[in-house]
C-alpha cells in the first residue's frame, strides 16, 4: 500500500475489527478510493487472464473476495454520507459516485471475465456445487448479464454511461431532499402556538431550536419524529397547515434543490437501460430476480389491498368530519387535519391518546427490549462498549455474543436526528459475515451492523421518549440487524440481508410483532418519571387500538407502491413525473385528505439510488409473509416458543440469500402464505 493512503480506511484495526473512525479525515477519501479501485482492477485482471481453466474456486470465490479494500473505503464513506455528512463529504460523493459506477460498469463489461463465469454457468449441473454455491454462481452470472456483458460496442458503452449518470442523479436527489429538510424550520415563541402540545414534544422542539442556535424558542422541523406528532397534536390548524405543506413539498422547492428534472431524467435513463438489456420496462428488469417475478403479480396484491383500504378510509373520514363539526370546524378534512382528528377520535373510542402512552416508551428501555427479545428468541446478548468510538459521538457500540459467550457480531446504534443525517431509518452493514479467506490472509469475518434512526433528541437532562410508531421503527430496524448478525454462510454475496428485495423486509417486519406483546410491555414500558409499569388498562388500550388508523396507513403506503410500479411500467417515461403521479392517484381514487407517505420528489427509496425502485411493494409483499410467520408462533400458544424461534433462526435468519426465499419460507412454515393474515392484522377484513 502506498504511503499516501490512510491505512485506517483499508485496515480496520479498531475494537474487534471496527474502523478507527477518529483516524479518518474527509480529505483521506478521494485518494483512498482511487487506490482501492486500481487495486480492485488488478485483482479482476488476475482472475480474467488466469491461464488455468475456470473453476468455482479460481473464478467465483476469487470474485467474492476481490475488491476488499474498495469495499472497506466505500463502507466507511457511505456510512458518513448518509448519517453524518457535511459539504466536503457531499462534494466527494458527487465526484466519487459516477467514478464508482464507471468502475463497476467496466468490470461488468469484461468479456474475458464473463466468459469464465458463463463457462461455469453453462456447466453448472456437472460441477457438483452445493446449493449455496449454485446460488452464488447464479447471482454473478445474472449480475454480469444485467451489467451488459452480452452487449457489444456502442451499446455496452452507452449502458456504462447510463449507469454513471444514474449514479450522479441518485446522489443529487438525496442531497436535495436533505437540504430541504435541513433548511426548513418553523420557530415558535408564543404560548398559544404550543396549544395542544404535550411536554415531550415541547422538549424535543426546544432541543431542535437550541441545535439551530435559537435557545428559548421551539422549532418544528421536518424530522418525522417532530413533524408527525406536531400534526397529530397541535391545536393550531394554521400552523399544522404550514408544517404539512413544507413536509410534503420537499424536493419541490423550485430552486436549486428541486428534484423534478432529476426524476424526469432518471426515469428516462432507467427505461433506456431496460431496453438495452432486452426488458420490456424497468420494472421487468428489477422484478426478474424476485419472489413476485412480474408486475401483474405485484399489481394484483396492491390493488386488492387498495380497494379494501380506500373503502375503510372513506368510512373513517366520515367519522372525522362528524367529530370536526362537533368541535366547530365544518370544512373538508385536509391532509393537515387527518392525524389531528384521528387522534381525538381514538381518544373518544378507546379513551386513549398517543401522549398518554409516550411517557412509557423510553428510548433506553425500548433498546433494552430489542436486545432482550433477541435473547429469548435466539440466545444472543448485547454488551455495551461505551468507551469505543464510532463515527459520531451519539453512536453506541455493542458486542453481540451467542449463548456460549462467543463474539458473533458488532452492532452500532445511531438513534438521534441531526442535520447531518438524511431522513428515515435504515440498517446497513459495514462488514458482512462470511467464511472465505481474504487476500490479507484473514479467515472469514464477523458482521458489523449499523441501525440508523431519526428520533428527536431531547433537551439536556430529559429522557428520549418515543411514539408507538417510533418504537416499531426501532424494532423493525433491529430485525434487519438480526438478519445481518445471525448470518451463517460461506460467501459474502449471500450474507445476511443479501436476499431478494421482496424477501428482505420479512425479518424486520416480523420482529415488530414482539414490541406489543404483553410480556414486553409489562417489562419495558416503564414511566419516564415514576418508573412504574404501564398500567394493564392502558396496555389493553394499546393492544385494542392495533388496527385503528390502519386504513389511513395502508392508503398512504399503498399509493406509494402503486405509483412506483406505474412509473416503471409506463409505455413511455413521463415528461412530467409529478403530473404523472397525480394522474395515477386520480385514476385509482386517492382520497383528497390523505397524502402519499412519500411523494415522488422526496421518495428516497426509489430515486436516491435504485434499491427500492419498482420494489417499494416489497414491504407489503413481506408483510404477507411476516403476518403468517407470526401466526406460527401464536399457534403454539407461546410467542417466544423455542422450537419455532429455532426454526426461524436456522431456516431464514442464518441462511441469508444462500437458498431461494420460497424454499427458506417453506422450510420454516411448511407452506407458502396467502394474504388473509396480513389483511386481518390491518383490520381490513
Amino acid at each position: 500500500m502506498t504511503d499516501t493512503i490512510n491505512s485506517a480506511l483499508i485496515r480496520w484495526e479498531g475494537f474487534a475489527g471496527l474502523p478507527e473512525f477518529d483516524r479518518i479525515a474527509e480529505g483521506d477519501f478521494t485518494a483512498a478510493f482511487d487506490w482501492a479501485m486500481d487495486d480492485h482492477n488488478r485483482e479482476i485482471d488476475a482472475i480474467a487472464v488466469n491461464p488455468d481453466a475456470p473453476d468455482f474456486a479460481n473464478t467465483v470465490e476469487a470474485l467474492e473476495v476481490a475488491g476488499d479494500a474498495l469495499s472497506r473505503v466505500s463502507a466507511v464513506f457511505f456510512t458518513r454520507a448518509g448519517a453524518d455528512t457535511n459539504p466536503e463529504i457531499q462534494k466527494i460523493e458527487r465526484e466519487i459516485v459516477p467514478k464508482l459506477s464507471s468502475h463497476y460498469s467496466a468490470i461488468g463489461a469484461n468479456k474475458a471475465l464473463f466468459h469464465r463465469i458463463d463457462t461455469l454457468w453453462q456447466a453448472r449441473e456437472r460441477l457438483g456445487l452445493t446449493g449455496e454455491q449454485l446460488r452464488v454462481l447464479e447471482r454473478h452470472w445474472k449480475g454480469f448479464v444485467r451489467s451488459g456483458a452480452q452487449l457489444e460496442g456502442q451499446e455496452q458503452e452507452r449502458l456504462a454511461a447510463v449507469n454513471r449518470r444514474l449514479a450522479e442523479l441518485g446522489a443529487a436527489f438525496g442531497q436535495n431532499v436533505l437540504a430541504d429538510e435541513s433548511d426548513w424550520a418553523m420557530f415558535l415563541t408564543e404560548e398559544d402556538e404550543l396549544a395542544g402540545l404535550p411536554a415531550f414534544l415541547i422538549d424535543a422542539m426546544a432541543g431542535a431550536a437550541s441545535e439551530r442556535g435559537r435557545d428559548g424558542e421551539y422549532a418544528v422541523t421536518l424530522s418525522r419524529s417532530i413533524v408527525e406528532p406536531f400534526l397529530t397534536l397541535s391545536a393550531r390548524r394554521d400552523l399544522r397547515e404550514k408544517a404539512f405543506r413544507a413536509w410534503t413539498a420537499r424536493g419541490l422547492s423550485g430552486g436549486e434543490h428541486d428534484n423534478r428534472a432529476i426524476m424526469k431524467e432518471t426515469l428516462a435513463l432507467r427505461a433506456e437501460k431496460a431496453a438495452l438489456l432486452g426488458y420490456e420496462n424497468f420494472a421487468a428488469l428489477k422484478l426478474d430476480n424476485t419472489m413476485a417475478k412480474t408486475a401483474n403479480a405485484v399489481d394484483a396484491l396492491l390493488m386488492d389491498v387498495w380497494e379494501k383500504a380506500v373503502k375503510a378510509a372513506a368510512a373513517d373520514e366520515a367519522e372525522l368530519r362528524e367529530l370536526a363539526a362537533e368541535e366547530g370546524y365544518n370544512g373538508e378534512i385536509e391532509g393537515w387535519d387527518w392525524r389531528y382528528y384521528a387522534e381525538k377520535l381514538k381518544a373518544r373510542k378507546f379513551d386513549f391518546s398517543e401522549s398518554e402512552v409516550k411517557p412509557y416508551l423510553q428510548l433506553e428501555k425500548i433498546i433494552e427490549a430489542c436486545f432482550a427479545v433477541a435473547g429469548r428468541l435466539f440466545g444472543i446478548r448485547a454488551v455495551a462498549k461505551p468507551d469505543v468510538k464510532a463515527y459520531h459521538p451519539d453512536v453506541r457500540v455493542y458486542e453481540i455474543r451467542n449463548a456460549d459467550g462467543e463474539l458473533i457480531a458488532l452492532f452500532l446504534g445511531d438513534y438521534f436526528n441531526r442535520s447531518s443525517k438524511r431522513s428515515g431509518a435504515w440498517m446497513n452493514a459495514l462488514q458482512s459475515q462470511h467464511r472465505l479467506t481474504l487476500p490479507n490472509g484473514e479467515q472469514g469475518e464477523i458482521p458489523i451492523v449499523i441501525n440508523v434512526c431519526n428520533f428527536a433528541k431531547p433537551a439536556a437532562g430529559k429522557p428520549a421518549l418515543l411514539s408507538l410508531d417510533d418504537a416499531r421503527t426501532l424494532f423493525h430496524e433491529f430485525g434487519h440487524a438480526l438478519h445481518g448478525m445471525l448470518s451463517d454462510v460461506t460467501y459474502p454475496s449471500v450474507s445476511g440481508t443479501g436476499v431478494d428485495r421482496d424477501f428482505v423486509e420479512l425479518p424486520s417486519q416480523l420482529y415488530e410483532h414482539w414490541l406489543t406483546t404483553p410480556d414486553v410491555l409489562k417489562t419495558y414500558a416503564l414511566h419516564a418519571e415514576t418508573g412504574e409499569a404501564m398500567p394493564e388498562a392502558l396496555m389493553d388500550k394499546v393492544l385494542a387500538t392495533a388496527t385503528f388508523g390502519q386504513a389511513f396507513a395502508t392508503v398512504e403506503y399503498t399509493a406509494c407502491a402503486i405509483v412506483d410500479m406505474r412509473l416503471h411500467t409506463a409505455e413511455h417515461p413521463p415528461a412530467d413525473p409529478v403530473a404523472f403521479q397525480d394522474g395515477v392517484l386520480n385514476a385509482i381514487g386517492m382520497p383528497k385528505a390523505i397524502a402519499m407517505r412519500h411523494a415522488i420528489p422526496h421518495f428516497l427509496h426509489i430515486f436516491s439510488g435504485d434499491g427500492y425502485s419498482a420494489g417499494y411493494y416489497s414491504y407489503m409483499w413481506s408483510e404477507v409473509l411476516d403476518a403468517d410467520a407470526f401466526e406460527a408462533f401464536e399457534e403454539t400458544g407461546n410467542v417466544f416458543d423455542p422450537a419455532t424461534a429455532g426454526k426461524l433462526k436456522s431456516e431464514i435468519l442464518t441462511k441469508g440469500g444462500s437458498v431461494a426465499p420460497e424454499a427458506a419460507y417453506q422450510a420454516f412454515r411448511g407452506r407458502m402464505p396467502g394474504p388473509q393474515a396480513m389483511l386481518k392484522g390491518r383490520g381490513l377484513v
